[in-house]
């Protein structure tokens, strides 16, 4: 399997990486794509890309930090770019729950980071929280990229899901769905989702899969195996028909191998 969505920049794994990265493998877990969420992060996680051939790295301004996009940031990264090619631009897109950057600020730094994707020929690596509408109309301006982009840590409706999918998008899952308390829509969407559009994710060290016993304090790329085991019983497949085509997905849109 590969976890295409870990946080790597916290203490609970970068003060012993080596150990985080055994114990992923040890579990199965063979690589992982970790995610960028402003510029000096995006330094960082490229830096780790460099050194450890598990780790694959996104770059890219998240919805929250978009109020740091500034004029010279696009030329910024396309240097970054061009010096170690990543697996996607992100974790851009829209977020309005919060605010954390205004509507204004977050569509400038997006959009200016799907020019980035289509001068480099990179995927999407997209965020998108109470914004869906104004998500899919932006991302029908654009729909060759979209066929090669991936919306990361789905936990939409079934009809948010059919317009990502009818856009075709991956879509990647995370333990929300071992969540009985918040992902029963989520649970019920899964048997739609096209096997050929799923990627697994941990969003590790947030979102631990509630289906593990004992239950640990933090997510780790390590417990993907049970997000997978739950998406399996969903798609009513086996675990192992599951990783085999999610790490296909993943290899077909970030060009990774594993």
């Amino acid at each position: 399997m590969i976890d295409i969505g870990v946080n790597i920049n916290h203490s609970i794994f970068l003060d012993d990486l080596d150990n985080t990265l055994f114990e992923m493998q040890k579990a199965g877990v063979n690589g992982m794509v970790c995610i960028a969420s402003d510029f000096n992060e995006s330094q960082k996680i490229q830096a780790l890309s460099q050194t450890h051939s598990s780790i694959w790295n996104t770059l890219g301004c998240h919805p929250h930090q978009a109020k740091t996009w500034s004029a010279k940031s696009k030329a910024d990264f396309s240097t970054l770019i061009q010096a170690a090619r990543p697996v996607a631009i992100g974790e851009t897109g829209l977020d309005f729950n919060r605010n954390y950057s205004t509507p204004d600020e977050q569509f400038y730094a997006f959009n200016e980071q799907i020019e980035l994707a289509l001068e480099h020929q990179l995927p999407l690596y997209l965020h998108e929280r109470d914004a869906h509408n104004e998500m899919i109309a932006i991302l029908k301006q654009h729909p060759e990229l979209a066929q090669q982009s991936v919306i990361h840590c789905f936990t939409g409706s079934r009809a948010e899901l059919d317009n990502y999918l009818t856009l075709g998008l991956y879509i990647g899952i995370t333990g929300w769905v071992c969540d009985e308390r918040r992902g029963a829509d989520l649970q019920a969407s899964i048997p739609h989702i096209p096997l050929n559009r799923l990627l697994l994710e941990t969003d590790a060290p947030y979102l631990l899969p509630r289906n593990i016993r004992p239950r640990p304090k933090k997510n780790h790329p390590k417990y993907l195996p049970w997000v997978a085991q739950e998406v399996a019983r969903l798609k009513g497949i086996s675990v192992d028909e599951l990783a085999k085509t999610s790490i296909k997905n993943t290899e077909n849109l970030f060009g990774v191998r594993v």
